[in-house]
């Protein structure tokens, strides 16, 4: 019986190398689907250059990025948004959607008016930010359909829609969800 028992361990244990193998073909199906499937589609991580989003994003944040959100719904307005500029169509910028399509908007002296009415703004700094930068104003507008108007929380240090115009809808690239570094701005946006 014993030697029974010895023929079955030696049988049922792996070959040598078969492991290391396995091991490796595993990593590259992996790699294929984060690198082909998540990262392209999904999920992508994106990092913060300027100080266009402060006080919401500082430089250096690391933000995880939604690529999959707007392949079922439109942007919605308060929206943190990654697309390409529309200025030069090769540059990543990063925005907060103020004005839908069909939306009339306007920014009067630091303030926003969606529809004529005051667009309350709890993530900009203070009780109400006066710009005093050309490009202060965005002349009033209905937003054409497949745009949308992109502006920074930070008015006074944003290239934004009150430059380039409204933003095509087809440059989105996704929507920023969460902060993933430094370890003390981690946290959902």
């Amino acid at each position: 019986m014993n030697a029974t028992r010895g023929r079955r361990r030696r049988h049922l244990s792996p070959k040598k190398g078969g492991g290391f193998v396995e091991l490796l073909i595993v990593l590259v199906v992996a790699c294929a689907l984060v690198f082909g499937l998540v990262r392209p589609f999904v999920v992508q991580s994106f990092w913060i250059p300027s100080e266009s989003m402060v006080p919401t994003l500082e430089v250096g944040d690391r933000v995880f990025v939604n690529k999959f959100v707007y392949r079922f719904s439109e942007p919605e307005r308060g929206d943190i948004i990654v697309f390409k500029s529309p200025e030069n169509g090769e540059e990543d910028l990063i925005k907060r959607v103020i004005g839908l399509p069909g939306d009339h908007v306007a920014l009067y002296d630091g303030d926003v008016y969606v529809n004529f009415e005051r667009l309350a703004e709890p993530y900009i700094r203070g009780p109400h930010v006066q710009d005093e930068v050309s490009g202060s104003s965005l002349d009033a507008m209905t937003v054409p359909e497949g745009m949308v108007v992109v502006l920074g929380d930070n008015r006074a240090n944003s290239r934004d829609s009150r430059f380039f115009g409204p933003a095509p809808i087809e440059s989105i690239e996704g929507e920023a969800f969460a902060i993933f570094w430094p370890p003390s701005h981690i946290g959902l946006l």
